[in-house]
């Protein structure tokens, strides 16, 4: 089956082929069609298994794009995620003028309400700052049709579901509601049935494509083994998961110390940082990254060779969410696990948990060569240029003035309609704050564009403008 076979339109299909997704994944050929139709879902899918697409495609096609209030809501545990689809909708939805905002803690609230203000398709965010908007009534949702809770059973174990029943108090249309989760326990058993009418079950074959290595390794040997694992395998993109920030730090600077291609993230760094170094890392920027649990579940990235559980995984249900960031979509996957002499405890617990026996072996020691180690302090250097291609042909233009001086989307518009040989077709998404205002220019006319605004006036105002940066 094709993607034009399941029903979508023409410009998602343009994004689709520029992004190089030639057919539909299991989870995708499966969920379209149901969300085509509006139904309520549960998915039950692993990591990594091409979800986000499942739900965005059809969203972007459901959407009014007149429709000034949001239409569609994401539920997402963490501000990663969040961003994350953000960007998937941005890129899939690039040729339908589809405006989505992300909207997390630990953000400014005034501005989160002023992109509220503006025309908004999507809003992708964490149930708390979520519902602090809706209780300010600065989020409205009477025009939602569509509802998500991705990575439900993670908000069940962040303790979010009581933000997410106040939410569903909130919505008055009674949209169609999709859960997606890589389990399905109790409390989502139970969230479903308050909240879906008769909803339809899909679930995926865990189809796991990850081969597992369990090694018996002394608790003080840890950072020579590791070592020798990266300069045996050489992997271009390796995921070392340890306990704790300290933990992290440790592994971060004995790497560094080594000369090892490598970066960590944990939450005592700023989110701009996490954010910052899960892009590189996405770029090839560096080899390794070192994480706690904060980067085991949400994180949209699609080939890493390898995950490496420097300590074991409490609770054991992060050993699934931990190797899931390898053998994603069609990519297969690696995962090494050490075990010292105090993990007897967890070893059992992770039997129990996998309902498998747990084969552990020696490391057989590797002698680092001094290839092997120019390798492993350079970068890999993935160049990721589907994405480039999207916003070919088009300029974003800043405005130097917004609602303060009384500017209006309609205003701008006006003025840029009456440069010839521009319509309302090269014109995208448009954002009036209260001191300025952004207009994205398609189809190479941003230069056009923005040589004539500048003598001209809007409003009966004369504006800075200038391609924004």
């Amino acid at each position: 089956m094709s993607f034009k076979e399941l029903g979508l339109d023409e410009n998602i299909l343009k994004a689709l082929s520029i992004l190089d997704y030639k057919e539909p994944l299991p989870v995708q050929e499966r969920v379209i069609p149901y969300m085509l139709d509006t139904m309520n879902l549960i998915v039950k899918s692993k990591t990594g298994s091409g979800k986000t697409a499942s739900f965005a495609l059809p969203i972007i096609q459901k959407m009014e794009i007149d429709e000034k209030l949001p239409q569609a809501l994401v539920l997402v545990p963490t501000r990663e995620l969040s961003l994350q689809i953000k960007e998937e909708f941005d890129k899939l939805g690039s040729f339908k003028k589809i405006k989505t905002i992300s909207i997390t803690g630990k953000q400014p609230f005034k501005f989160q309400k002023e992109d509220l203000q503006q025309r908004t398709h999507v809003v992708i965010g964490t149930p708390g700052r979520l519902l602090d908007h809706l209780k300010q009534n600065t989020l409205n949702v009477d025009k939602v049709k569509y509802v998500i809770l991705d990575e439900a059973d993670e908000m069940l174990n962040l303790n979010f579901i009581e933000d997410i029943r106040s939410i569903f108090a909130f919505l008055s249309s009674n949209p169609a509601t999709c859960i997606f989760s890589a389990t399905y326990p109790e409390g989502i058993q139970n969230l479903s049935k308050e909240f879906l009418k008769d909803p339809k079950m899909i679930e995926m074959e865990g189809n796991v494509k990850i081969d597992e290595y369990f090694y018996s390794v002394k608790e003080t040997l840890k950072n020579e083994i590791l070592y020798q694992c990266i300069g045996k395998y050489k992997w271009d993109s390796l995921i070392v998961f340890g306990k704790t920030q300290a933990r992290v730090e440790a592994i971060y600077t004995y790497l560094k110390d080594k000369d090892v291609s490598c970066n960590r993230i944990h939450a005592g760094l700023m989110q701009d940082e996490r954010f910052s170094c899960i892009k590189d890392f996405k770029k090839g920027a560096f080899r390794v990254l070192i994480a706690t649990d904060v980067a085991a579940r949400g994180l949209d990235i699609m080939k890493v060779d390898c995950i490496i559980n420097y300590d074991m995984p409490s609770p054991m249900a992060f050993y699934t969410h931990r190797i899931g960031r390898s053998g994603r979509v069609n990519e297969k996957g690696m995962a090494i696990t050490f075990i010292n002499e105090y993990d007897n405890n967890h070893v059992q617990q992770l039997k129990e948990y996998l309902h498998k026996e747990i084969p552990v072996e020696p490391f057989i020691p590797y002698t680092i060569s001094k290839q092997d180690k120019e390798i492993i302090s350079k970068s890999t250097k993935i160049v990721e240029n589907k994405a480039k291609e999207l916003k070919k042909g088009r300029m974003t233009l800043y405005l130097n003035g917004g609602k303060n001086k009384k500017i209006r989307p309609g205003d701008i518009v006006g003025a840029i309609c009456q440069i010839e040989t521009v319509s309302m077709e090269d014109i995208g998404i448009i954002q009036v704050q209260d001191h300025q205002s952004y207009v994205e220019i398609l189809n190479d006319k941003g230069k056009l564009v923005l040589k004539q605004l500048q003598n001209r006036t809007i409003k009966n105002k004369k504006l800075k403008i200038q391609e924004a940066r």
